[in-house]
C-alpha cells in the first residue's frame, strides 16, 4: 500500500486528482473513504455508483477507483 500525498504524478490515475478534487471540492481521502463505504468491490460497479450518485465524469472516477483498487491511499 502507498500512501502519497500532493503534489500529485504528472502520468496515470493520479494525473486527473487535481482536476478532481477542484471540480467535486473533495479531497481524494474523502473520495477513498466515499469509495470504502459503498459496500461495492467490482471496479465498474464502483465507477458506475460514483457516476450515479455523485456526477462524476466517467474518467475521474475510473481514476479514482482505479487508483483505491491498486491498493493507494491519500493522506487526509
Amino acid at each position: 500500500m502507498t500512501n502519497q500525498s500532493p503534489p500529485w504524478p504528472k502520468q496515470g490515475p493520479a494525473s486527473y486528482f487535481p482536476s478532481i478534487e477542484t471540480k467535486y471540492d473533495k479531497s481524494i481521502a474523502d473520495w477513498q473513504k466515499i469509495i470504502a463505504d459503498c459496500g461495492l468491490e467490482k471496479h465498474m460497479a464502483i465507477v458506475n455508483y460514483l457516476k450515479s450518485e455523485y456526477g462524476v465524469g466517467h474518467g475521474h472516477a475510473n481514476a479514482l477507483v482505479g487508483w483505491t483498487l491498486a491498493g493507494n491511499t491519500a493522506a487526509p
